[in-house]
């Protein structure tokens, strides 16, 4: 019994930089065959690097008021408009991209760990731990995630920190029941059963064995989330709790432009131009990275 054992089952998975690799490849290939999840990745890609070269890329200091420009409509100098106190609109746009990409990136750091520990623990271990998890996640999804992290802002007080710390605290559930049905599918796989009979202890085989083959999902998962990371955070920028003025926040520039809708549109509707080509690329990203990931969603 012992050799059939020894011949028919693989100890352990692949390892993660080979699963990792294959994965890149399969995904660089893929992604040619898909325009559309294409042109997402790349406008994420001029995303991040308009965030890194804003400095160099931005026409004018995008704090500086000139008053007798202000109000001015799209034009050869200012491409994108001017605002109330006359600050180049699109200057401000490509600053604010810096804050964008910087709570998108640190809210997934916080959620993704935490969303996916949560659930691996819940799905492995189940009885009392899975229950007790899973009823503190379904607390905080009870309650509209904007709604939870207007009162958290709210508590903990207006800025880009707070903010941050505020959707983080209300993005995790979906995250870890994803990972938890992950685990509850991955902890009866062949290898797991061999890795228990060869004497591996929970914790590893939760970490080495479980852990590692959930984090594709969870990848899919958080390039899904963060359309909604990036509306979320412009709603509290919109109504004072994100990151203050004079930082350039796309959320704030709309609330500043607001009152000017009428007569001089582009104070508005330039920045949530910005919101909505930056939230449609992380969706269209996602279904892409969604399709090529999960064999169920291949599309033929």
């Amino acid at each position: 019994m012992s050799e059939a054992i020894d011949t028919s089952l693989p100890v352990r998975p692949p390892s993660l930089p080979a699963r990792i690799t294959a994965s890149s490849a399969r995904i660089v290939s893929k992604l040619v065959q898909e325009p559309l999840g294409l042109a997402g990745f790349v406008i994420l890609g001029l995303l991040c690097v308009v965030a890194i070269i804003a400095p160099w890329l931005a026409p004018y200091d995008p704090n500086i008021q000139v008053l007798s420009d202000a109000l001015k409509p799209p034009n050869a100098a200012h491409w994108a408009g001017t605002d109330e106190f006359g600050r180049d609109i699109l200057s401000r746009l490509i600053y604010g991209t810096r804050i964008t990409v910087q709570t998108v990136l640190s809210i997934s750091l916080i959620v993704g760990p935490i969303g996916l520990l949560i659930g691996v623990v819940a799905g492995f271990f189940g009885g009392r731990t899975d229950a007790l998890l899973m009823r503190a996640t379904d607390i905080v999804l009870s309650f509209p995630s904007l709604i939870l992290a207007l009162a958290f802002a709210a508590a903990l007080g207006a800025g880009l920190t707070t903010a941050i710390i505020a959707i983080s605290l209300t993005a995790w559930p979906p995250i870890a029941r994803l990972a938890r049905a992950e685990a509850l599918v991955v902890r009866n796989a062949d290898y797991v059963a061999a890795a228990r009979l060869y004497g591996a202890s929970p914790l590893r085989i939760l970490f080495v064995y479980i852990a590692p083959m959930c984090i594709p999902s969870v990848i899919v998962r958080l390039t899904l989330n963060m359309a909604g990371i990036i509306l979320t955070a412009a709603s509290l920028g919109f109504l004072g709790l994100g990151a203050q003025p004079p930082a350039p926040e796309w959320g704030a520039m709309i609330s500043n432009g607001r009152k000017f809708m009428l007569d001089y549109w582009w104070v508005a509707v330039m920045p949530g131009l910005a919101i909505l080509i930056s939230s449609l690329a992380f969706n269209i990203a996602g279904d892409a990275l969604r399709d090529i990931l999960d064999p169920r969603h291949a599309r033929s």
